[in-house]
């Protein structure tokens, strides 16, 4: 089994997930006392929330290859960014290291096209939602159009994820916000929902829509256990 790389603490509610999975798959498929071998650089998500805030995002790259370096260093073969929005700099921070990176959006974008689902509504942080480096990695790569939801909507979605999920904080009416904003855009002809941030599993589930659903967290810890296993 190959040593994989998480690149977390962004928030580390998120990463203790992703650790939780990538164990739980190793042993299903595995079995017996098998887990799996990893390495994980967990981040003062403060730090990078600072700098996504202010823009330096020249400063967050910085953080993000040393910390990939230093994975490598450490005996990584892949490395996995246990963020969606931190993907804005996938490719310096794969450019930086001679291992394999394991795009989020090449985890979610096949299961998206398996499931037939032609506009999906994209929730995640507004970096995510406004900007290009996700919608359009599933666009270039997969031919995949997403959905966002209207203003409103995305900053409240944005804020419930950095005051409430990043806290561990999960609130019912919290919940019936997201549910709103999926039904909202499912009217306007979404016919599926991306959990494109990895902290939204914790407060909403796919037993919860009326439609394919798509927890990035579970796709990606499933790629690179795949990786991880690969002959």
């Amino acid at each position: 089994m190959k040593a994989i790389g998480l690149l977390g603490g962004m928030s580390w509610e998120s990463t203790a997930v992703y650790y939780r999975h990538l164990n739980r798959m190793a042993r299903e498929r595995l079995g017996g006392l098998h887990s799996a071998r990893c390495l994980i650089w967990s981040f003062d998500f403060a730090e990078i929330e600072a700098a996504q805030a202010t823009g330096d995002w020249d400063g967050a790259t910085e953080m993000m290859v040393v910390a990939a370096r230093n994975l490598e260093r450490g005996g990584a073969e892949c490395l996995v960014i246990c963020t969606n929005t931190m993907h804005k700099m996938a490719g310096e921070v794969e450019a930086a290291v001679g291992i394999p990176l394991l795009h989020i959006g090449d985890a979610t974008g096949p299961a998206i096209r398996e499931a037939g689902c032609n506009a999906p509504l994209l929730l995640a942080t507004a970096y995510t939602m406004e900007q290009d480096f996700y919608k359009g990695h599933l666009r270039d790569r997969h031919g995949i159009e997403v959905r966002i939801p209207g203003s409103d909507d995305r900053d409240e979605v944005h804020r419930i994820i950095y005051e409430e999920l990043c806290r561990g904080e999960t609130w019912a009416d919290s919940k019936q916000t997201f549910l709103d904003v999926v039904q909202t855009e499912a009217e306007k002809g979404a016919d599926g929902v991306i959990f494109g941030c990895t902290e939204i599993g914790l407060l909403v589930a796919a037993d919860d829509f009326d439609m394919p659903v798509f927890d990035t967290t579970v796709l990606h810890a499933r790629a690179a256990l795949d990786f991880a296993l690969a002959k």
